[in-house]
């Protein structure tokens, strides 16, 4: 998997799958999730060399012109989004002094708040989910210490609050143990 990412965001799924079809054949990508999403949508993420996917997103806006949602370009992607979004991340019970979390309006945004939040503070992210079950929303969960998940929240709210997709954006210090039942 390259280390660069592209992500585009469609409010039309025939559309969507004509994008996706469109920058297979412009770049040299691997597609790591191309579905239907709540709300009838279709997201598309992928990956590849940087000049690839900036290919791929030229094409998916040209192609997807007014359906296109949000889209994202990130040239080295934080190592802890994907397992995030796969949601393999197994959490030791030690450490988990805070819980943050950021909500955006589109699937593409919460990726990006995953990046921001990643870059900026030792945080462990836990949850990424995009879009299935939420409406078409993105939700992001993290945790570490109170100062670095406020830093990582901080910047990741900010990313999103800049592309006008933010919902919710908060920290809650020393949480209860059993919301993070499913991951410890």
């Amino acid at each position: 998997m390259g280390k660069s990412v592209g992500a585009i965001e469609l409010s039309c799924i025939g559309i969507g799958y004509k994008v996706q079809d469109e920058m297979l054949k412009a770049a040299s990508i691997e597609i790591l999730i191309a579905r239907t999403i709540c709300s009838g949508k279709y997201l598309i993420v992928f990956s590849g060399g940087v000049s690839d996917v900036e290919a791929a997103i030229e094409t998916g806006l040209t192609i997807g012109d007014s359906a296109v949602i949000d889209q994202l370009t990130v040239a080295n992607v934080y190592d802890g989004v994907f397992p995030a979004l796969s949601q393999s991340v197994v959490l030791s019970p030690e450490g988990i002094d805070a819980l943050g979390v950021i909500e955006t309006f589109s699937g593409v945004s919460a990726l990006v708040a995953a990046d921001y939040a990643g870059k900026a503070a030792r945080i462990t992210l836990f949850r990424l989910h995009i879009a299935m079950a939420l409406g078409g929303k993105g939700l992001l969960l993290m945790t570490g210490s109170v100062s670095d998940v406020t830093a990582a929240v901080n910047a990741a709210a900010e990313a999103v609050r800049k592309r006008g997709l933010l919902v919710s954006e908060l920290v809650i210090p020393r949480p209860s143990r059993e919301l993070f039942a499913d991951y410890i």
